[in-house]
């Protein structure tokens, strides 16, 4: 089974909820394990470490490509005078998608950024054919990103199993409003995580688990 926990921008959380979907899995006794097909911005920013450390074990994550500048893959990789290949980050997907039971592929910023030649991340996404839960912001602005996500990825054969709202506080109406107003514009199941307190990686599985249903996860997956 193949999953991307994908974004409507950067920063919105895919990296906590990956963490916290490949740990979740890994501890029902489930082969599972994350790719980040490029990391930019590194040092010092590095998700798949985040993830390995979160599941307790390197072979939880791996990232294909780390670049230096905080910018798209594609921009980075020109910044930095470099190949990189969407063909080459693809393929490399394939292969560590097919040594485990449930593979996640975490996005890179939104699903429009640029990845690599002439792709963008929804390319990758629909390449490989992933299932996809879409991670969002929860306050206002998030009905239209949230919904042209939803739709992109639909226009591209991309099932979207599960909208996740991060950091949900219902401070607003706006805010208390927005999971029922995806559902209805959208049809997909949303699902709101509040802002989570963690000292540590490994602390983010636990929390995760406390707000998100089994039902987060596509059916067949908790089952390996």
């Amino acid at each position: 089974m193949r999953l991307a926990v994908v974004g409507t921008d950067t920063g919105v959380g895919k990296t906590v909820v990956t963490a916290g979907l490949t740990g979740w899995l890994r501890e029902e006794g489930v082969d599972a394990s994350a790719v980040k097909p490029a990391q930019t911005g590194y040092p010092p920013d590095d998700d798949a470490a985040f993830v390995a450390e979160a599941c307790g074990t390197a072979d939880a994550a791996t990232c294909l490509r780390r670049l230096e500048p905080p910018l798209a893959p594609r921009v980075a990789a020109e910044r930095e005078d470099v190949t990189l290949g969407y063909d080459v980050i693809r393929d490399g997907c394939e292969r560590e998608l097919d040594t485990t039971t449930v593979g996640i592929v975490e996005g890179i910023g939104g699903l429009r950024v640029p990845l690599a030649g002439e792709r963008e991340v929804i390319d990758l996404v629909s390449d490989l054919d992933c299932t996809a839960v879409l991670v969002a912001r929860s306050g206002l602005g998030t009905l239209n990103h949230t919904a042209l996500s939803v739709s992109a990825l639909e226009r591209r054969g991309v099932d979207v199993h599960a909208v996740v709202l991060n950091e949900f506080e219902g401070a607003s109406v706006a805010e208390r409003t927005n999971p029922a107003e995806l559902e209805r514009m959208t049809g997909v199941p949303v699902h709101t995580v509040p802002p989570l307190v963690f000292s540590e990686p490994a602390d983010t599985v636990d929390e995760l688990r406390k707000h998100l249903p089994p039902s987060v996860l596509p059916a067949g997956a908790l089952n390996g």
